[in-house]
């Protein structure tokens, strides 16, 4: 089953959530704010998705921007990366679809359209 960690009131979320729906793939949703990711599960989805940490980082945030990230990010360690990921759902760029072999950030629909 592929699980696709959203933010409800995101709209490019609800855009990502419409296209699944409509392309008939089936899904687990899971409230990112409600049920953070887990140190565990970003270190597993950053390995699998191929891209840099740094992409998982929800850049436009508003904790984001209030820690000051944009500095901070470059002298940090992937393990520190991880770890302050999994502190706030807010950090991570959403959506992220898991599927058994992608893991798709953000919502792009060429991106999406791979997992027909």
């Amino acid at each position: 089953m592929n699980l696709f960690v959203c933010y409800p009131k995101c709209s490019t979320c609800n855009k990502a959530k419409s296209w699944l729906e409509e392309n008939n793939v089936s899904f687990l949703e899971r409230d990112i704010k409600l049920n953070n990711p887990t140190f565990d599960e970003l270190k597993e989805w950053y390995l699998k998705s191929g891209k840099e940490i740094d992409s998982f980082f929800n850049k436009s945030g508003l904790v984001y921007k209030s820690l000051n990230l944009k500095d901070k990010l470059k002298n940090m360690s992937l393990e520190e990366k991880l770890n302050l990921l999994s502190t706030d759902g807010m950090l991570v760029k959403r959506p992220i679809l898991i599927t058994d072999n992608k893991v798709l950030i953000g919502f792009k629909e060429e991106d999406y359209k791979s997992i027909l």
